[in-house]
Order: structure tokens, then C-alpha cells, then sequence
């Protein structure tokens, strides 16, 4: 007997898993977003949660999918945003760990994520992860392709958002540069840069380590060499348009500085 064809998980008239903002961009900055998203397919029924929820930290990076578009407008670069929830399919883990579709986040419990099959989770997979993953792959082989034209290699930044406090503790950096293996010649520019900033609170490695868990930048970035770093500012500075903005000028400002010190 065959087995049944897997069932679809995004309708035909639901956006696809990923939104390219200027694409065209020259910039050699290419910005990811592999959490700027909160949708969740319908035929998940919102995972059991509200609306609230959702655009709670546990459902999205706050503010990343406006920062991305700024910069993207800014820098002339091309933002490769996911825009489905992370609790529908965390795009920065891979497949074997285990919190790649959680079943609680901050001590909220995920009913739609409970006791899920082998095919539901692949399905997830299948449909908003690997076609992310392979966007950002094909635009990373695109100029690779074409070479750097004087422009100079593409340099891979990941932006993210980590919220104010968590588990009692009140995370006092405004801006943390995560980094580990591969060329971190860029991260570690990226961190001299802002820590010329007087205002500015910088954590490196802070407020997470980058490690095995992350998958993005390990992918895309480690195995080429590439220069990378991955971003990550507090949401509350990101909650309005202003904050946005402010980061906006920061990041577009601090960005080439930090590549005019590196050499490919």
C-alpha cells in the first residue's frame, strides 16, 4: 500500500515563506531576518494561542522586519525576510534539535505544537525552512557567481531582537554581536565599532552565545569563509517607528565602518 500523499500546509492565496525586500540591491551587505515574521498558516488555527501571544518575543523578532526594511532602503541591500512565526518553524535551527518547533516558549505552552508527527513536522519544514534557506543560498551563489564587481565580497548580517528581560533577569546590553567559528574578522569589527559609542551598551556573545544552536549563519557563512555577524538589539528599543529609525541611522552608519577595516 502507498503512502498517502503528504497534505499542504500553505494554501494557494497565503504568502509564500519568503519576502525579498529590494532585490535588486547592490549593497554586499546581504541582511536576513529569520525571524521577522509572526503569520501562522491557517490551517494551524493560530497554534492555539491569541493574537497577543503571537506578537509576544515568543512569536517573532520585534521591530526586525521594519529595521530590515530600513536598512534595505537605506544601504541599497537586499533583506531576505521569513515571514512565518518562529513557533510555527524556528528557520535558525536545524531539523535534529529538538526545539526547532517548540512545544513551550517562556513558559507558555504551544497546544498547536504538542505531540506532533514525523510528516507534520517535516511538512514544516519542507514548506517555510528550506525554501528560506534556499533563498538565502541561491542569492549567496548569485554573487558569488558574478563576483564582487569592486564592490567586495558579500558580507552575511543577521538581524534579530531579544527581549528586555527574561526569567527575572533585566538584560542591561542595547546591541549584541554573536559570532563563533568561520571569518569573525567582521563580527569583531562590528563590536570595536560600536563600542566606540558612548551611549551604546555592547555585548559580545551577549545575550546569547552563538553556538550549535544557531543555523543560519553557520550554514551560509562557515563553510565559505564568508564574513558574517549576527545582530541582536533589544526590543524596546525597536518598539516604535522612531526606535526603528534611530537604528536605522546607527546600523547604516556602523555597517561599512566596520567592513572598511576588514580585508577580503
Amino acid at each position: 500500500m502507498k503512502n498517502a500523499p503528504r497534505q499542504s500546509l500553505l494554501a494557494a492565496d497565503e504568502p509564500p515563506p519568503v519576502r525579498i525586500v529590494n532585490a535588486a540591491g547592490p549593497s554586499r551587505f546581504l541582511l536576513i531576518g529569520d525571524h521577522a515574521g509572526n503569520v501562522v498558516p491557517r490551517g494551524l488555527a493560530s497554534l492555539g494561542l491569541g493574537e497577543a501571544e503571537l506578537n509576544r518575543h515568543i512569536g517573532w523578532d520585534i521591530g526586525i522586519a521594519t529595521l530590515g526594511e530600513g536598512l534595505a532602503a537605506r544601504m541599497d541591500a537586499v533583506f531576505v525576510a521569513q515571514v512565518y512565526s518562529r513557533l510555527v518553524i524556528d528557520c535558525n535551527r536545524s531539523a535534529a534539535q529538538a526545539d526547532s518547533i517548540a512545544e513551550v516558549s517562556d513558559g507558555t505552552a504551544i497546544p498547536g505544537n504538542q505531540a506532533l508527527s514525523y510528516t507534520d513536522r517535516a511538512t514544516r519544514f519542507a514548506e517555510i525552512q528550506e525554501p528560506y534557506q534556499a533563498a538565502i543560498g541561491a542569492e549567496l551563489a548569485r554573487r558569488d557567481e558574478q563576483g564582487d564587481e569592486g564592490g567586495g565580497r558579500t558580507i552575511l548580517v543577521a538581524l534579530h531582537s531579544f527581549t528586555p528581560s527574561m526569567r527575572g533577569y533585566d538584560r542591561p546590553w542595547h546591541i549584541g554581536i554573536l559570532h563563533d567559528q568561520g571569518d569573525t574578522r567582521f563580527a569583531q569589527a562590528m563590536l570595536g565599532q560600536l563600542r566606540a559609542e558612548p551611549e551604546l551598551v555592547v555585548g559580545d556573545n551577549e545575550p546569547y552565545r552563538m553556538d550549535q544552536i544557531d543555523y543560519t549563519i553557520p550554514r551560509h557563512a562557515y563553510p565559505a569563509g564568508r564574513p558574517y555577524a549576527e545582530i541582536e538589539i533589544r526590543q524596546d528599543l525597536l518598539a516604535t517607528p522612531e526606535g526603528c529609525a534611530r537604528w536605522v541611522d546607527i546600523l547604516a552608519r556602523i555597517l561599512p565602518a566596520a567592513a572598511a577595516t576588514c580585508t577580503d
